[in-house]
């Protein structure tokens, strides 16, 4: 059984294709897909999208969401979770976090304003004893830093995945300190991936979650060169179809079967995504 931890299949880049995406995928063996939302206008239809699928979903505001988001977008999203804190399919807080990555995002004062959003969507997971799906990128030394603040003063939320994880071993086990697991996909296909493979391979077992973050970060086998795309080749969108290839590539790394991955990554998406692990719990049952 395989468990993509992080897949955007309301994106417009599916269209109507979404709901034969997601036929593929579970005929591929992805039994669960974790939707996160990304704006306040995605609520609605995360949640739609996963209990018409049998998936879980989690509510949130991107960092790359955050220079057109309101104030009134983050009462939504505590509306949200207040109005819908009993559904079990809503998993996690989440796609929430800061990236640093782009320059306009990474400068003043879109920098200030991605951290005021942060801190108020980790306040609010923690009041609803929720974990939350991380976006990590350019920034985990500084998300690291503030969720260390927040366990200070007893108020970190209940652990969380570091989504699309690219960085280094210490900042790693710094995530894994705090109660994190730390997503890989597709990134990790890529033969030049060296560090990010080196990770795969050494991390703990438990520290590894599954993802493919579609319809972005492509495998190495659907990916595109610059020089194709520049001369009008359109690179195909990810799906989490390709999970089962993309585990099968990273259980290599690991001197695994892809079925023991498999296993051992959907448990530890089971732990640290709690109602995730209890629908899975009695569906099996």
């Amino acid at each position: 059984m395989w468990i993509d931890t992080h897949c955007h299949l309301d994106a417009a880049e599916f269209g109507a294709d979404a709901a034969a995406e997601r036929a593929r995928a579970r005929a591929a063996g992805v039994d669960w897909c974790v939707l996160p939302a990304v704006r306040a206008d995605d609520f609605e239809r995360v949640r739609a999208l996963a209990h018409a699928w049998g998936d879980v979903y989690a509510l949130g505001i991107h960092p790359l969401s955050v220079p057109q988001a309101t104030d009134a977008d983050l009462q939504r999203l505590e509306q949200a979770l207040q109005r819908w804190r009993d559904d079990p399919r809503l998993v996690a807080v989440g796609e929430i976090g800061l990236d640093f990555f782009v320059p306009e995002l990474a400068a003043e004062p879109q920098r200030s304003r991605q951290l005021t959003f942060f801190q108020a969507q980790l306040a609010l997971a923690q009041r609803f004893g929720l974990p939350v799906i991380l976006h990590v990128r350019r920034s985990v030394d500084v998300v690291v830093a503030t969720l260390r603040a927040l366990a200070r003063r007893g108020m970190a939320p209940c652990g969380g995945i570091a989504h699309a994880f690219n960085g280094s071993l210490q900042q790693a086990q710094s995530l894994l300190a705090l109660g994190c697991k730390l997503g890989f996909g597709g990134a990790a296909t890529f033969d030049a991936a060296h560090r990010l493979r080196r990770l795969v391979a050494e991390l703990p077992l438990e520290a590894l979650v599954l993802e493919t973050d579609a319809p972005d970060i492509p495998p190495q086998w659907l990916y595109v060169p610059a020089a194709q795309r520049a001369a009008g080749q359109a690179p195909p969108r990810n799906s989490p179809a390709q999970l089962p290839r993309i585990g099968a590539v990273l259980a290599q790394l690991r001197g695994l079967s892809p079925q023991a991955l498999a296993r051992a990554t959907a448990a530890n998406a089971a732990q640290v995504l709690p109602r995730l692990g209890a629908l899975w719990r009695q569906h099996a049952a």
